[in-house]
């Protein structure tokens, strides 16, 4: 048994990982989004705690508040992949093809040798979890970190989106720079 934990121990480290991605961004979603932005939108409202927010479906409209000259924390529902991409008013095939991904991924985890992709796969894992999460509770991802200069915005992300955008460029650098060193045969 000791042995199996030993083997598997990157995969379980990642499992804690996804676990622990998916907490950070629905957490950060919720304290924006009721505890910053619905005060500036509806400052007569009283801001739901996080057990009550899970329960109510309600998305919050457009607001925007100035951070600094160059970021705003700005409310956008996306109904499309990351960075408002393929935009769609149903979200069951992304909600499946981010949960096909997931799934791949996991088990590309489960096999994994290397603590580079371990953690790069949790990241894209957590990330497109928490997403999903989204989905199946608004319809929607929401979205509020939105940095701009001279009148161009980057699109909008989240936590989640952070995560998997981080996990892909540490997979891509993995693969082209330290898996050749690890696997000097192929």
């Amino acid at each position: 048994m000791a042995a199996f934990f030993e083997r598997k121990k990157k995969p379980l480290v990642g499992l804690a990982l996804i676990i622990g991605m998916i907490l950070v961004d629905q957490l950060t979603k919720w304290a924006i989004v009721e505890r910053v932005l619905m005060p500036a939108r509806h400052p007569d409202m009283i801001p739901l705690g996080l057990v009550e927010w899970f329960g109510n479906p309600d998305k919050l409209g457009p607001v925007s508040i100035t951070v600094f000259p160059f970021f705003n924390l700005s409310m956008v529902w996306n109904h499309g992949i990351s960075f408002g991409l393929f935009q769609s008013d149903t979200p069951y095939f992304l909600i499946g093809l981010a949960l096909l991904i997931s799934v791949i991924f996991a088990v590309w985890l489960w096999r994994s040798t290397a603590w580079t992709q371990a953690i790069a796969l949790s990241m894209v894992i957590g990330g497109a979890l928490g997403n999903v999460i989204d989905r199946f509770h608004f319809g929607a991802v929401a979205d509020f970190f939105d940095f701009h200069i001279m009148g161009w915005h980057y699109p909008a992300f989240n936590m989640a989106d952070s995560f998997i955008t981080i996990g892909i460029a540490i997979l891509v650098f993995d693969s082209v720079f330290l898996e050749p060193k690890r696997n000097p045969s192929k």
